[in-house]
């Protein structure tokens, strides 16, 4: 048994009932909802399709390049604790990637030269290497997912993705 489109359907030992009320819901709570998960499915198709890129056109993973990333706009390197903050993971998963760069020669950890307790970590001149490579590839990868919308679409977006930045921003202050 189907029922009408909109109605509400109650299960009660065994028996189904419909209602031909429709089960009320408020409109912000729903958009809301929505939006989150369209934001959502929207970063799982990208992400998943950077992985890959990254993982076959360069052996690399999106952890270390967002790490490469990071410390190629930061020329006076960067805290282990700064990573951490700015890639939102916990200080572990950073001393963990860093391991595996500095391994690679692509990353140096050197002692902050006003607090020696402080590791600071910088961008080797083949980390350097690697960043000039990856990036062009990177940014013209995430241009051909994109390709099929609309370029103001894209521009109208990116506004208001920044303003819905800045007001997830203030309620979390709140």
């Amino acid at each position: 048994m189907s029922a009408p489109r909109g109605s509400r359907v109650r299960v009660a030992r065994g028996s189904v009932c419909v209602s031909a009320q429709p089960r009320v819901r408020k409109h912000d709570e729903v958009l809301e909802t929505r939006l989150w998960l369209r934001l959502l499915a929207c970063y799982n198709l990208v992400e998943a399709e950077l992985r890959n890129h990254l993982r076959e056109a360069f052996g690399s993973t999106l952890a270390r390049f967002d790490v490469l990333m990071q410390l190629e706009r930061s020329p006076d390197g960067l805290a282990m604790g700064e990573l951490s903050q700015r890639l939102m993971v916990t200080k572990g998963n950073i001393t963990d990637v860093i391991g595996r760069l500095e391994g690679d020669g692509l990353v140096e950890r050197r002692r902050d030269p006003v607090d020696a307790r402080i590791q600071r970590v910088y961008l080797t001149p083949a980390g350097q290497r690697s960043v000039d490579d990856m990036l062009p590839a990177h940014n013209r990868r995430l241009a051909e997912l994109m390709r099929g919308a609309e370029r103001h679409d894209l521009e109208a977006l990116d506004e208001l993705l920044g303003r819905l930045r800045s007001v997830l921003r203030e309620a979390r202050k709140a």
